[in-house]
């Protein structure tokens, strides 16, 4: 047997897709602790190997005109038929009713493989109606899944497609989707982002914030008056213009305000 008919058996033998380094661990494993000098010869095949000879099988499966073909899948490689059969082969699963979308789930969903990672503040910018109910629909199928939070204020979710995506479209990357480098240049609209202000500012930096304030508010509270202090001002203390007692009285508003002209 040939190592191309081998590795067309552990795909059709697969209840799931194979990835080109699970195919070299079967080969390996097949030449471990036997005396056939095929399966050890065969144990030694490189992925480069595998996946070139998975791609002559394709081509093979494509020119012979069959009704199932060997696709590369986002998880493998895998035995399909032909979607030119669907209609046939449909009628052998009369229980699994496809599942559709609505327009206003799959135009979400468009706006996230297009400009992923996204937050729901854009999807909707672009849409122009809010998207919670639509959402959690996509969610729920694990079409789209959560990635993160976005630095900006408030660290709003950002939303991401998974690997059933993929797999639901027939992709093998996001890069595949229709006329994907050409939409992502587009400018769409984004929600507007309020400025970070000073009350807004992020756990991380509130807390070095608030520890650099600590000691400059201790520092700027007037010292308590003492009992030397308390004794009777002097003539030449009383006869100072009442504008100089007043700021002299008063240094608790000059430093909280230090932009007011008494501050200067």
């Amino acid at each position: 047997m040939t190592l191309k008919q081998v590795i067309e058996a552990l795909v059709f033998a697969s209840p799931k897709p194979l990835l080109t380094r699970e195919i070299v661990a079967a080969l390996k494993g097949a030449g471990e602790g036997t005396e056939d000098q095929e399966a050890r010869d065969y144990s030694k095949t490189k992925e480069a190997e595998v996946a070139a000879l998975l791609e002559e099988l394709k081509i093979e499966y494509t020119e012979a005109g069959r009704a199932f073909q060997i696709a590369e899948q986002v998880n493998g490689w895998a035995l399909v038929t032909d979607p030119a059969a669907v209609a046939w082969v449909r009628q052998l699963y009369p229980e699994a009713k496809p599942a559709r979308l609505s327009g206003p789930a799959l135009e979400t969903l468009a706006i996230i493989a297009y400009r992923q990672p996204v937050t729901r503040a854009d999807i909707e910018a672009v849409r122009g109606v809010a998207v919670d109910g639509v959402m959690q629909v996509l969610l729920d199928r694990s079409l789209v899944k959560i990635a993160g939070r976005a630095e900006v204020p408030g660290r709003p979710l950002l939303y991401a497609t998974t690997e059933y995506f993929l797999q639901h479209f027939g992709l093998r990357a996001v890069d595949e989707l229709p006329n994907a480098e050409e939409l992502r240049r587009l400018k769409l609209p984004q929600a507007e982002t309020a400025p970070a202000t000073e009350g807004s500012a992020s756990p991380a930096e509130a807390a070095p914030a608030e520890a650099e304030a600590a000691p400059a508010e201790s520092s700027s509270e007037p010292a308590e008056p003492t009992a030397e202090s308390a004794e009777p001002a002097t003539e030449d203390a009383k006869s100072e213009p009442e504008e100089n007692s007043a700021v002299e009285t008063t240094p608790q508003a000059v430093v909280e305000n230090p932009d007011s002209p008494a501050g200067e």
